[in-house]
């Protein structure tokens, strides 16, 4: 390869990796590597619709690549600044707003954006009860500090954020009505519901070598047996293959074990958590991932082990004992909702995994186990 061609994969191979880690890039979010998603666009979205499936739009100020889900129970939630999940009630003002402002002017004050979400809402059929309520008011300020996040808010005069102490509060704001036009992936239109609109936004038509590529892009490590016998035929067949394009197109390393694969990223970028990680969730969990796999680690290799619901609350109770003193009061308020956060965090890597009678040990938790030195 010439030093011309090999600096240009090199482009493209960022280009791309920035695209995976942030679907929607702007020339003002990320200059330089929209300067490259712009200068290799054809050979890029080419890439994407080959290797994964997706689709990828490049406008003069703008890339949108457009994903597609994995299925049921695969999703990741919003959160607001504080770290808290998005409610119901925030997606809900998310949805209503990415609709007034597909058709929005180009400037608007925020007491007339307000006025057309409520008209939005009414003609949904969806009751937004006193909007004057503080939760109302946080609900509908985290929608829009999102659509500012995502670059199709700006405010220009004021701060949004001055509504939920003052409802006369007021701002004016730009609003990107391309990029509104380019958030929603899905298709919407002609889903009959939520449960069509996931499965159709997953493409469960898709072969085996798309739907395989894109658990292993998306998610922390794929096991054979989340698999059906026909993805998992294709990928025993082509899991060597796999690693080689993989680590060409995305930089992305692959580790083949008996039990699955998993894709490591040795810059890592390619995530939004990290585990370890700082806080006192992610040392909880792993200080208690660490106990269970000294606990229940087999005699012979599995794909996964039941975790008694026991074993955890025992542990988890033991840790807060030992360490509880180092905890933020207000995590140890309510045990239970303590135990559900720990384990989400554990989840969120396939690290354990929920199934209908309980939780069950994953094979990757291994690589925590506590290192012994004589």
């Amino acid at each position: 390869m010439t030093d011309l061609a090999s600096r240009a994969a090199d482009e493209r191979r960022h280009a791309a990796r920035t695209l995976l880690r942030s679907p929607l890039v702007t020339g003002r979010s990320h200059p330089e590597e929209f300067r490259l998603i712009r200068r290799h666009a054809v050979e890029l979205a080419s890439q994407f619709q080959q290797l994964l499936g997706y689709r990828l739009v490049v406008e003069s100020n703008f890339a949108r690549l457009h994903k597609a889900g994995l299925g049921r129970g695969s999703g990741r939630r919003l959160t607001r600044s504080s770290g808290a999940p998005f409610t119901p009630r925030t997606y809900a003002y998310l949805a209503l707003t990415l609709s007034v402002l597909t058709t929005a002017p180009e400037q608007l004050l925020f007491s007339e954006l307000l006025a057309r979400i409520r008209v939005a809402a009414a003609e949904a059929g969806i009751d937004l009860g006193d909007p004057n309520r503080g939760t109302e008011k946080r609900a509908l300020v985290a929608a829009l500090r999102q659509l500012n996040n995502w670059q199709i808010l700006t405010e220009d005069d004021g701060s949004v954020e001055a509504y939920v102490g003052d409802e006369r509060a007021e701002a004016l704001l730009t609003i990107d009505r391309e990029i509104a036009r380019r958030t929603v992936s899905g298709p919407i239109g002609s889903a009959g519901g939520w449960e069509e609109l996931i499965d159709r936004s997953a493409g469960s038509d898709l072969g085996p070598r798309h739907s395989v590529r894109r658990r292993l892009v998306e998610t922390p490590v794929v096991y054979l047996d989340d698999l059906s016998d026909e993805e998992r035929d294709w990928l025993r067949r082509n899991q060597r293959r796999e690693q080689r394009v993989l680590e060409e197109a995305l930089g992305l390393d692959a580790e083949i074990r008996a039990e699955g694969v998993g894709l490591f990223d040795p810059e890592e970028e390619l995530t939004d958590l990290s585990f370890p990680a700082t806080g006192t969730l992610s040392w909880l969990a792993l200080l208690l991932l660490e106990r269970l796999v000294t606990e229940l680690r087999p005699d012979e290799p599995t794909i996964s082990v039941p975790i008694p619901d026991s074993l955890v609350d025992g542990l988890i109770a033991e840790l807060v004992e030992r360490h509880g003193r180092a905890f933020a009061k207000d995590l140890l308020e309510d045990r239970g909702q303590l135990r559900e956060s720990v384990l989400e965090r554990l989840q969120a890597f396939r690290l354990v995994d929920r199934r209908e009678n309980g939780w069950l040990l994953s094979a990757a938790a291994a690589r925590y186990a506590p290192k012994v030195h004589l």
